[in-house]
């Protein structure tokens, strides 16, 4: 503990966790419709993308690579989950022809037109984290919490339209509530958050923090409000936990936050089974 708090003296260490709590916290609320909505995997199909997008920003010398990145993540974000029953290409073979694509397009470009000396440790840091997250600026951690208080209020303001999207397009859209419009809306909310969780655990492991605390929550409970509780609850004690452990350790944070993340999802699996499933 007084390690613990020998760190936390340093502003990098506190920016780390406000910024990895925040964005554990946005990846869970949205983690439970993606999951209901069987678009689970739509995470790292994005984070894919992002690293794409981040490998043209790379070769064209932009200095702020946001600029690239996010315009490009949102379109394929609402490209996928626009993708409907009559379309030619179903949601789960668009995910993947997307996210392969853009994996090895990237990778193309880096090595094509690479500058560094380093190539392979960098893209193994993008794919995997790398310690981003504690070089963080002030800048960069104020962006992070406004785009993420943005997503809550987004969530929380629009919560029982999600919650119809979510279970029942076709009725929503009978009752006059616009599914197409309120999909829009969680597209671009998904890109957003999973630009911004890039820093936190790499391309690779994003769909780790969209998928474990809902699927955790799940084995729990099985009411839609107590799941979004306990899977922001969860989600937020992780990523806390995973980054304490990647520090006191030296171990890689993403690495160390979706093996915590694992753990979890184990206990509470134990725990339901114990319970008899979902408790209410």
């Amino acid at each position: 503990m007084d390690k613990l708090f020998l760190y936390l003296q340093f502003p990098f260490v506190r920016y780390a966790l406000i910024v990895g709590v925040l964005i554990a916290l946005c990846s869970s609320l949205l983690g439970v419709t993606l999951v209901l909505k069987r678009f689970s995997y739509i995470g790292d199909g994005l984070s894919h993308v992002a690293f794409g997008a981040m490998a043209i920003a790379s070769v064209l010398n932009f200095t702020n690579e946001m600029v690239l990145i996010l315009p490009i993540t949102v379109l394929c974000a609402v490209l996928l989950l626009r993708t409907g029953k009559n379309a030619k290409i179903k949601g789960d073979a668009a995910i993947a022809m997307i996210s392969v694509g853009a994996l090895a397009f990237g990778y193309l470009l880096m090595n094509i037109f690479s500058t560094s000396s380093n190539l392979t440790g960098d893209v193994c840091s993008t794919l995997f984290g790398s310690t981003s997250i504690l070089t963080l600026t002030k800048e960069e951690v104020w962006l992070c919490i406004v785009l993420s208080v943005t997503v809550l209020l987004i969530f929380v303001l629009f919560y029982n339209k999600i919650f119809a999207v979510t279970f029942d397009e076709d009725f929503s859209n009978a009752t006059g509530t616009r599914a197409n419009a309120y999909n829009l809306m969680l597209a671009v909310v998904i890109a957003v958050i999973i630009v911004l969780a890039m820093n936190l655990v790499g391309s690779l492991l994003i769909s780790a923090l969209v998928i474990f605390p809902a699927l955790s929550a799940m084995r729990l409970f099985n009411n839609f409000k107590s799941v979004t509780v306990f899977s922001a609850i969860f989600s937020v004690i992780c990523a806390f936990l995973g980054i304490v452990i990647s520090i006191l350790a030296g171990t890689p944070v993403g690495s160390t936050i979706v093996a915590v993340d694992v753990a979890g999802f184990i206990i509470c699996c134990a725990a339901g089974m114990i319970t008899g499933g979902a408790a209410r």
